[in-house]
């Protein structure tokens, strides 16, 4: 019986050194689990306030006014989003391409014509945190940029800071069409792992 109870205490000791290998090996997929199903959830969450915001925006829907930012800030509900600040954001651009007749029509020759042949933006409005992301698809001087988020041909056919050339690999446009992109932004700090997923956050960009 006592050789029994001693061969039993330790393999009572090995089954410890065993778990223990093994639980740090389970913790680390228990987290991973854990930041990939958040991620997908607000990613999914991002998703619906992108598309729901450009199709809002093509259809003209003033989002400088209070009442309309409201709306994306209902939508990002649980995000952390507020309509001038938070953890989030949401970029809504109208873009266009510039030829020979929107030169002409803006008073300027062809050849005269700073931005001819060149992805311009000609309307930016942003609700959220404006310090948190930056969009590749142009950034105009806010001297260009009117109250209800509008820029005027003068300005969208002269100034280079309208320009967005990143837009050109995304999607090819004619001269004097027009695309949309509505971009959401969100900060996922309740995914952050400290050592093991950092700076996280959410983004989904829809065009029209």
């Amino acid at each position: 019986m006592r050789r029994g109870n001693r061969r039993a205490e330790r393999e009572g000791g090995n089954a410890i050194v065993e778990f223990a290998l093994v639980a740090t090996f389970l913790v680390s997929l228990l987290m991973g689990t854990f930041s990939i199903g958040m991620t997908l959830t607000r990613s999914v969450q991002a998703g619906v306030v992108s598309r729901d915001a450009g199709a809002m925006f093509m259809r003209y829907v003033d989002f400088t006014l209070t009442e309309n930012k409201d709306i994306l800030v209902r939508l990002a509900n649980g995000m952390g989003m507020t309509a001038t600040g938070g953890r989030g954001l949401v970029v809504m651009t109208q873009l266009t391409k510039i030829g020979d007749a929107q030169c002409v029509a803006g008073g300027l020759t062809p050849t005269t014509c700073p931005n001819n042949g060149q992805y311009v933006v000609v309307k930016r409005v942003s609700v959220g945190n404006t310090a948190i992301y930056t969009t590749t698809y142009g950034n105009p001087d806010a001297s260009v940029i009117r109250s209800d988020g509008t820029i005027i041909a003068s300005n969208f056919l002269n100034s280079a800071s309208v320009r967005a050339p990143a837009f050109g690999s995304v999607m090819a446009l004619n001269d004097g069409e027009f695309a949309y992109i509505s971009e959401a932004y969100f900060q996922t700090p309740e995914i952050t792992l400290p050592g093991y997923n950092n700076n996280t956050y959410v983004y989904q960009r829809n065009i029209f």
